[in-house]
């Protein structure tokens, strides 16, 4: 299944840019079937607001990345535009010189992605080249810029704060690697001063941005099992940082949230995911690694409802978006459930091809970007 097709076997591998590893966009194994789609009778109005079409993804996942009015997307083949978020209207396009590894990252002045072979793209708000750095092996997450910081995580646990103007490397941290770990991208946000990185192994970490020094170092799920197989217990995704909590799940662990200054757990349930997790002012929703979809109380963890009709479709990571839970899957449809109960309220098609990266909410508008390259913008009426 997908879970296992992104395993990626051996440190030692994982050391070298470009590792290798299986292919995490696989034909599904006849023997398991996705859950058939039942005919829904839509109690959303949803409708297209824009599209755009940038290129298509390759083996890796992209996310629109957002800053004010501004969305910037790319593709594998180098392509990197930056749109308007409410009209789809592009301000401009570019070639990168560089086919592109990671999503885009940018503070609106500075954009910054992951090349080949580990080098670091950064560019100005009108797409001008700004400088090139060379990371220790390859960039699946996606850069953060922030205070002056180019952050950057490449696949061999190395995070580098590179100077924002200069291109030159400020600092860095470094953490050890399981021998065997999930080839998805283990995403890093900003919290007020703090960069918060998810962490193999099932650690995060919060970091000062513009220094590098650690703040704390958690342990979400600690590795279980007698094989290196069970033991995987990586951070999905990114982790949410909603008002003074930081939350995040991983695979066969936990999800949970934590005090954002001190890394204190708030709580934690027994979980397993290979997505990241969405967070509003009620729930944690999240998606197991065989596609249900749950909700969790945000204050204390309880489940609120669990929704098992997406069953082995490789759902995305989900989006709280008005009174509706949106997640896509490998067919390219986006599912609308209730934000109350979960039940199913809407659905849409796109192009057909999977999605597997995290949709973007901006302003009224909910974005998700699919394996072909369609950036699809979805409004509720």
């Amino acid at each position: 299944m997908r879970v296992t097709e992104k395993l990626v076997a051996a440190s030692l591998l994982v050391l070298v840019a470009g590792c290798s590893s299986l292919n995490p966009f696989a034909k599904k194994d006849p023997k398991v079937e996705p859950a058939p789609l039942v005919e829904l009778k839509s109690s959303l109005a949803v409708r297209d607001a824009w599209k755009y079409s940038i290129g298509k993804s390759g083996v890796y996942a992209f996310s629109p990345a957002l800053s004010g009015s501004s969305l910037y997307v790319v593709s594998a083949d180098g392509a990197l535009a930056r749109l308007d978020a409410a009209t789809g209207r592009e301000t401009w396009r570019v070639k990168a010189g560089s086919d592109i590894t990671s999503s885009a990252g940018t503070d609106g002045s500075i954009v910054a992605v992951g090349g080949a072979k580990g080098t670091v793209l950064a560019f100005d708000a009108d797409g001008k080249p700004l400088w090139t750095y060379q990371a220790s092996s390859e960039v699946l997450t996606a850069p953060v810029v922030s205070q002056g910081i180019v952050a950057v995580r490449s696949v061999d646990n190395r995070i580098v704060g590179i100077d924002a103007k200069t291109g030159e490397r400020k600092w860095v941290v470094q953490r050890a690697t399981p021998a065997l770990t999930l080839r998805n991208a283990p995403g890093m946000v900003v919290g007020g001063a703090n960069l918060y990185v998810a962490q193999p192994g099932g650690k995060l970490m919060a970091l000062t941005t513009a220094t590098g020094v650690v703040r704390w170092e958690n342990v979400v799920s600690e590795p279980r099992g007698a094989t290196e197989l069970e033991r995987v217990s990586d951070i999905a995704g990114a982790p949410v940082v909603f008002e003074n909590e930081v939350c995040t799940v991983t695979y066969q662990g936990k999800a949970g949230c934590f005090d954002a200054a001190t890394g204190v757990p708030r709580w934690t349930k027994p979980y397993s995911s290979d997505v990241g997790v969405a967070v509003d002012q009620r729930f944690v929703f999240a998606v197991d690694e065989q596609g249900a979809v749950t909700a969790f109380s945000r204050e204390a963890g309880q489940s609120a409802w669990k929704n098992d009709g997406l069953a082995r479709r490789r759902v995305s990571t989900p989006a709280s978006f008005g009174r509706s839970v949106a997640v896509g899957d490998y067919q390219g449809y986006i599912h609308f459930l209730s934000r109350e109960d979960g039940a199913f309220i809407g659905r849409v098609s796109t192009d057909g091809s999977p999605i597997v990266s995290a949709p973007v909410v901006a302003g009224s508008n909910l974005i998700f970007q699919t394996q072909s390259g369609t950036v699809i913008a979805l409004a509720v009426e």
